[in-house]
């Protein structure tokens, strides 16, 4: 009896396939791929296969008991954490692709950048036909970082503002162990002490009951009035209407958000009016850069090697923690 392995997910190449063929050729299992617009044909391979790789609350939810892993190709797996009654299997694996941290860091670079050399401003000045150049700006060298959540998009943000010169860079996790791409890590239980020395706050955090709203209004008001926010992480974590009504008031430098509650923002959402705000539309980590496309299949192919002999899955998520 075959083992097989539904693969529904719409960025493989064909060289993507040619290496999961030969991974699952190596391991003993048997692929079978199916894009998008395939959710029945997929749905109906599901039904005898151990393991399925994709990004489908839907189609877990079809599964069937016998399913042994589910690899979520993307790394916000908190849909699945939050509703258990998505696997039939109570004992399903979970692991989620934790490739994202090139692209947002990237992502990082260009919003720090656009917020400090005051693009908002400058854009309005075109927007209006109008000609100043004098505004000052601020650079990241020798500017200091606070990054919220130091696991594997935080860090590599703070190797790339290390590698601009940054001067101080603070971390802050939920053990508060250190780590050699921070100057310091702290708690996250030293948040409210830590707030009024932040110059760039960067917000990476996963979706978790701990994490929803922990930057509110009252931790908004503790930062500096020439501070900015920058959130990639889950826009649960962030009092969005406290952060508008700081901006507008000038209490706060400015923001660039990717992330929001809900998505899509709605069309009278205020953040969409709200001064020196850059929103994005949840470009920083999707599938849309090679490199991030080629890492998650090769995060696959190892962890279906270690499926396969019984070792640990590198990217296992634990399902009551949220990550």
């Amino acid at each position: 009896m075959s083992r097989d392995i539904c693969i529904y997910q719409e960025f493989l190449t064909e060289a993507h396939k040619a290496q999961i063929q030969a991974a699952c050729q190596e391991t003993g299992f048997v692929p079978h791929f199916f894009t998008l617009d395939q959710f029945e044909e997929a749905k109906a391979c599901l039904q005898h296969c151990e393991v399925l790789y994709a990004h489908s609350a839907d189609l877990l939810r079809a599964a069937p008991a016998t399913l042994k892993w589910y690899c979520c190709s993307f790394a916000g797996v908190d849909p699945y954490c939050k509703n258990p009654g998505l696997f039939a299997n109570p004992d399903c694996l979970l692991t989620n692709s934790n490739v994202y941290g090139v692209t947002i860091a990237e992502h990082v670079v260009m919003v720090t950048l656009m917020l400090l050399r005051r693009m908002p401003e400058y854009l309005e000045v075109v927007r209006n036909h109008s000609w100043s150049n004098q505004l000052s700006i601020r650079s990241i060298r020798d500017n200091e970082f606070t990054i919220l959540g130091t696991g594997d998009i935080g860090r590599h943000v703070a190797e790339r503002m290390r590698g601009m010169g940054a001067a101080k860079i603070v971390g802050l996790s939920r053990s508060g162990r250190p780590h050699p791409a921070f100057d310091q890590v702290y708690p996250i239980s030293e948040l409210d002490a830590v707030l009024p020395q932040t110059k760039i706050l960067v917000m990476a955090l996963p979706s978790t009951p701990e994490t929803t709203h922990i930057l509110n209004r009252a931790r908004i008001a503790r930062l500096p009035a020439d501070a900015y926010v920058i959130n990639v992480g889950r826009g649960t974590a962030l009092d969005q209407v406290a952060l508008a009504d700081a901006l507008n008031a000038g209490k706060l430098a400015g923001a660039a958000l990717d992330v929001m509650d809900p998505e899509p923002l709605p069309k009278d959402d205020p953040l969409w009016d709200a001064r020196n705000l850059i929103i994005t539309p949840h470009v920083s980590g999707n599938m849309t850069l090679g490199y991030t496309c080629d890492r998650n299949v090769d995060l696959f192919c190892a962890d279906l090697k270690n499926y396969a002999a019984g070792r640990p899955l590198a990217g296992l998520v634990d399902r009551n923690r949220g990550y």
